[in-house]
């Protein structure tokens, strides 16, 4: 499976297509966040338990307008502090349209990239799920190669940005204004993440 062009990947997650992209911090299995199918198939190639919801990207922080979710001024002003950067946040969410997506959670997790091209590209492709690229219980794919040896011709396309060897984003919830971590990722982050949960 050849390496194929930006504009080509942008058309085929339209078309609910889900292929192995390069994000922000390590390579995932992506899919448009709105192809209820392409959503179901990420959990079927990755061997993943549908109770574990899926990080979703986004280019703009106007994008939670997409899925109702409307930050109070004091959560706004922290994701400010946040995004664009490696920290996904958790936010409360039950809406039983994108039920697919939180999996009964009741909550969705999404991350505005500190990558320029990759937010450029989200906001062309709309919000895209973005679990690592990895069979459940094994490590994430740092270069295509490796991704291939997990999903091989089970996916539509891979992108291939070279090796990616970073550590994984830190995850924090946002409830009620204030911040829990629930994951530490990169040493900045965590310093950022902890100074916030203290305030």
């Amino acid at each position: 499976m050849k390496n194929i062009s930006q504009e080509e990947i942008i058309e085929k997650i339209k078309s609910g297509q889900i292929g192995v992209f390069p994000t922000d911090t390590l390579y995932a299995v992506s899919g448009s966040a709105f192809a209820k199918e392409a959503v179901r198939k990420i959990y079927e190639v990755k061997k993943r338990s549908r109770v574990k919801s899926l990080i979703i990207l986004i280019g703009s922080i106007k994008d939670l307008d997409l899925f109702k979710i409307h930050p109070s001024e004091k959560e706004n002003d922290i994701l400010k502090k946040v995004w664009p950067g490696k920290v996904s946040v958790i936010f409360s969410f039950n809406e039983k349209s994108y039920d697919y997506l939180h999996c009964g959670t009741d909550s969705l997790a999404l991350r505005l990239p500190d990558d320029p091209w990759l937010r450029s590209f989200l906001k062309r492709s709309g919000p895209i799920v973005a679990p690592s690229a990895n069979l459940e219980g094994f490590p994430p794919a740092k270069t295509i190669a490796e991704a291939r040896e997990y999903f091989k011709e089970s996916v539509d396309f891979y992108f291939d940005k070279g090796k990616l060897d970073s550590k994984p984003s830190t995850i924090i919830s946002l409830k009620n204004d204030r911040v829990t971590i629930l994951r530490a990722g990169g040493e900045e982050e965590v310093r950022l993440a902890k100074s916030l949960e203290q305030s």
